[in-house]
């Protein structure tokens, strides 16, 4: 089953983990959609991203939105440059609203950001890579992380959760993860540079005993590959300890629903950003 719902009525379209929510009174945690926004095209119409070319007061329009319709105070969304890398930025009250309405104040050089602070909503951006959400009921501490090819290889799933161990005091055990909506190996053919990088690590998660190599990295006749990054962030997730039953997956392909979803590769890169986001409210 699907774990990310679509909110009912109109409105930004917002996916939410009805689940993680309907369990812990106060998070917030889901992914948006590409509708229910005031850009215009070829951003249409809920683009989150301040970086892909959109009118900046669209977006900072778009992210209030997005924040409202959540049940949130636009000035709690907090989020960080992103830059393809796996380093993890432990955000405090000091950091709330940073990036919301400007690139130049989001925290510098972080592709994973986690608070174990009320109020924060943690906020990240995506067109086709994967966007991954933690949660620790037991030390009401909460993560988003960034993985693109790079993210993955880098094993950017690992250094957050062991960011979370090293910082709130969190058991791999206790966590529960969510992978989202993302490109699948259906859409996602990839060449040598990418296989060079991503082979060693899928050949590793596969021998560890986790899924087989070719349901990570499939080759092809012309010396491609089929990359399937979700479950390649899911073997990295089981191998840090979360447990399997512990793991929520989205089915959802962004370059196969491009009603639904932005996908960059799909859309010659020129697109819009949905944006992943977690948090717990103040009481």
């Amino acid at each position: 089953m699907e774990p990310f719902v679509r909110m009912e009525g109109a409105g930004p379209a917002l996916f939410l983990l009805r689940g993680w929510m309907e369990d812990t009174p106060g998070l917030t945690a889901g992914i948006t959609g590409r509708e229910g926004g005031v850009s215009g095209p070829p951003w249409a119409s809920l683009n989150l991203g301040l970086h892909v070319g959109d009118a900046a007061e669209a977006v900072v329009r778009n992210r209030a939105l997005a924040a409202e319709a959540a049940g949130w105070d636009p000035a709690a969304w907090t989020c960080a440059e992103q830059v393809h890398g796996c380093r993890v930025h432990r955000v405090v009250r000091a950091d709330r609203g940073r990036g919301s309405r400007d690139p130049e104040s989001a925290i510098p050089g972080a592709d994973a950001i986690m608070t174990d602070e009320p109020g924060i909503l943690l906020a990240s951006y995506y067109a086709d890579c994967v966007p991954l959400l933690f949660h620790d009921p037991a030390k009401g501490a909460v993560a988003l992380a960034h993985a693109g090819w790079r993210g993955t290889t880098l094993e950017i799933a690992a250094r957050t959760i062991e960011a979370m161990e090293r910082e709130f005091g969190s058991r791999p055990a206790d966590i529960r993860a969510a992978i989202g909506p993302a490109i699948g190996p259906c859409c996602y053919e990839v060449d040598g540079p990418v296989i060079e990088s991503a082979m060693p690590l899928a050949e590793a998660l596969a021998s560890a005993g986790g899924a087989p190599l070719d349901a990570m990295i499939r080759m092809t006749e012309d010396g491609k590959a089929r990359l399937n990054l979700k479950e390649m962030n899911r073997q990295i997730m089981i191998r840090s300890g979360i447990m399997p039953s512990r793991i929520a997956f989205s089915f959802f392909c962004t370059g196969c629903r491009r009603d639904l979803f932005f996908s960059h590769r799909r859309e010659g890169g020129r697109t819009g950003r949905m944006a992943s986001f977690i948090g717990m409210r103040e009481r």
